[in-house]
């Protein structure tokens, strides 16, 4: 597919990933959800930085700011990385097998193709634990009028990392090397866990402050 996926239309990638093709897939729209979350509560930034209510607090939400762009840019380059990664892992499955050569062969490629593509989301979960440090701050030094938006931001972004997790552990599942896999699950675990409680804290905060 020659496209990059963050250069289609809305419309057009809902398409794609509605219809028959095998890319983009849940991954690819995982890496989307994230960025989603991450423009979320940078338009609360946005409408921070400049209003004399908020001058006190101005350099630190461009420094949070900059982080979140970071993140954003991260997850729509994501989107288009885990499309490359199963391909890869497809042709890998389409090597040929008649001698015990090519299936040695293909057993290599297989395998390589599966640590890669477990790579795209690993890296995606971690660029959700980054942004779900800056949802709180925003939270709670952001322009107020816009408080729902770091909720949304908040529920999108657990959503991401969690469809990352499960990315990342459905080629887990398939890699023979069990010293790659024991390292990459704790790391995954980790930063999950780590996503999970600050999207948590941040949308119990708002809904609290929203509702009385």
């Amino acid at each position: 597919m020659s496209e990059q996926m963050s250069e289609l239309a809305i419309r057009d990638y809902v398409a794609r990933l509605a219809g028959d093709a095998p890319a983009p897939g849940g991954g690819s729209a995982a890496a989307v959800v994230g960025a989603l979350a991450a423009a979320s509560v940078r338009m609360v930034g946005s409408f921070t930085v400049g209003k004399k209510k908020y001058a006190a607090v101005e350099d630190e939400i461009r420094a949070h700011l900059a982080a979140i762009d970071d993140c954003c840019e991260r997850m729509l380059a994501l989107a288009q990385e885990d499309v490359t990664a199963f391909g890869a892992v497809g042709e890998a499955y389409a090597l040929p097998k008649a001698s015990d050569e090519e299936k040695q062969a293909r057993s290599a490629a297989i395998q390589s193709a599966l640590r890669d593509a477990a790579g795209v989301p690993l890296r995606l979960v971690e660029a959700c634990a980054i942004l779900s440090r800056h949802l709180l701050p925003l939270a709670q030094k952001g322009n107020q009028n816009l408080l729902s938006d770091v909720g949304v931001a908040a529920r999108l972004c657990q959503a991401a990392a969690e469809c990352g997790w499960l990315n990342v552990e459905v080629n887990l599942a398939l890699i023979d090397d069990e010293t790659f896999v024991t390292a990459r699950r704790a790391r995954l675990q980790a930063m999950l866990r780590e996503c999970q409680k600050a999207c948590e804290e941040t949308w119990y905060r708002i809904g609290a402050k929203i509702t009385g």
